[in-house]
């Protein structure tokens, strides 16, 4: 009998640690001092700087929209603003020089500069070049799609293109299907890329202070990657339920085991 007492405790100690607790799977909790409100001031972004193999979509136009035409795509009225497949082929990759190489100016270094500070530099470079003043040269240049990579534990892991200039880490992993309830919400890493190569920066989306954090916006090319919990691998259940039904379901076997050697003795 004492052998059904010591394997009924191990069991609850399996129990009482192999269910995910619900603090773990909430996302922006107040973990210092609750209050019925919370108020982030989240920082202002800072503006994107161009890296290698990034796809850029440059646009000029001027007063005599016909002297500008080869700078532009051709038929591009009649294509889908919204393909990915466009970007590719219609836009300026940076290539590992950094360089982009547009018809009639040739190639252009744009790493490390933002958007804006590139639509200067190629409007100048026209404007000393092909063009003068009275032409109203108006160019600009914009990311084509912010681009990244989804996948660990997650419903829909894969590569997203989102139209849009700022995304965060909440909508990146929402277009991704989710975070079940067997993945690590306080350690998704990011891996982002540099100029000198690239680095894991970590995220806890349990904590409301993850607003505050310089990865909480998403750059493009960015990998983001979920980690399953221990919990997963132990295969007792991720809800106090299944982890019961599969302790009950143990302790079930082990004591009729005990049972039947115990009689058998005797």
């Amino acid at each position: 009998m004492n052998r059904l007492f010591l394997i009924f405790g191990l069991l609850l100690c399996v129990l009482s640690t192999s269910c995910i607790p619900h603090k773990d799977i909430v996302y922006l909790q107040e973990k210092e001092t609750p209050s019925d409100s919370t108020q982030i001031m989240v920082e202002q972004k800072k503006p994107y700087r161009v890296q290698i193999n990034d796809i850029l979509n440059i646009r000029v136009k001027a007063l005599d929209q016909e002297t500008v035409t080869i700078l532009n795509p051709i038929g591009e009225d009649n294509l889908n603003a919204n393909s990915a497949e466009r970007a590719y082929f219609d836009g300026f990759t940076v290539d590992m020089h950094g360089n982009i190489r547009m018809p009639t100016l040739g190639k252009i270094n744009v790493l490390g500069y933002t958007c804006e500070e590139i639509e200067k530099k190629i409007e100048a470079q026209l404007l000393e070049e092909q063009f003068k003043e009275t032409a109203n040269i108006f160019v600009t240049v914009k990311l084509a799609g912010l681009r990244f990579t989804v996948n660990g534990e997650i419903q829909n892991p894969g590569t997203i293109t989102l139209f849009q200039d700022r995304v965060n880490i909440f909508e990146a992993i929402a277009n991704a299907g989710e975070i079940p309830v067997t993945g690590d919400r306080k350690n998704i890493q990011i891996i982002r890329q540099y100029p000198q190569g690239q680095k894991i920066h970590s995220l806890d989306l349990t904590d409301v202070d993850v607003m505050n954090s310089p990865y909480y916006y998403i750059q493009p090319n960015d990998i983001i990657y979920v980690k399953p919990l221990k919990q997963k691998t132990w295969g007792t259940g991720t809800t106090g339920r299944e982890t019961l039904v599969t302790v009950f379901s143990i302790v079930s076997f082990l004591t009729t085991t005990v049972l039947l050697i115990e009689r058998s003795r005797n």
